[in-house]
C-alpha cells in the first residue's frame, strides 16, 4: 500500500491545522497518511513513503529552522527519494509575508532529490498558503493538495496504463 507523510512545524497551530487537512485530503483518496511534527521525524523514515509533503510557517521569507534541519539531514538520502512525490505548503502572518518563497525553497530541495512535484493549475499553484489563520479558502486548498498528491501516488504505483 502507498503511504504519504505530512511533515510540519507549527508554533501557533496554523501550520499544524493545515497539515491535518492535507492528510485528510489524502486519506479521502484512500492513501494511508501520517502527520508528524518535524522534530519527531527521523530522516531515514522518508524512504518508507511514496509521498512527502512538507509545511512550514514563514520565518524571514523562508522555512522554519526545524524544517531546514530535516532538509539538511536529508542530504544523506541523496538519490534515494528519486521518483517519490513531493509537495509543500506554508503559513504567514501577512499577505506578502513570504509564503510563495517558502514553498519554493522547500520544492527546490524536493526537486534536487529527484522527487515529482505536482503543480496546480486551478488552486494555489505551488502549494496551499494561509495568511493568519487557516480560513475556509486555505482549508479547501489543503484538502485539494492532499487529494492531488494521493491521486498521483496511486497513478505512479499503478504504472503505465495498457
Amino acid at each position: 500500500m502507498q503511504k504519504i507523510i505530512v511533515i510540519y512545524h507549527s508554533r501557533g497551530g496554523t501550520t499544524r491545522r493545515m497539515a491535518e487537512l492535507v492528510a485528510e485530503g489524502a486519506r479521502n483518496y484512500g492513501v494511508e497518511t501520517d502527520v508528524r511534527d518535524a522534530g519527531s521525524v527521523e530522516v531515514d523514515q522518508l524512504i518508507d513513503y511514496s509521498g512527502v509533503i512538507i509545511g512550514s510557517p514563514v520565518y524571514y521569507g523562508s522555512m522554519a529552522a526545524e524544517i531546514k534541519k530535516l532538509v539538511d539531514e536529508s542530504v544523506k538520502l541523496h538519490g534515494r527519494l528519486d521518483g517519490k512525490v513531493g509537495a509543500a505548503f506554508a503559513s504567514s502572518g501577512n499577505l506578502a509575508g513570504g509564503n510563495e518563497s517558502t514553498i519554493l525553497d522547500i520544492l527546490h530541495v524536493l526537486l534536487v532529490h529527484g522527487m515529482i512535484i505536482h503543480g496546480d493549475p486551478k488552486g494555489d499553484h505551488y502549494g496551499p498558503v494561509a495568511v493568519g489563520n487557516c480560513d475556509e479558502r486555505a482549508a479547501d486548498e489543503c484538502l485539494r493538495l492532499g487529494g492531488r498528491v494521493a491521486e498521483l501516488v496511486k497513478k505512479l504505483a499503478a504504472g503505465p496504463s495498457a
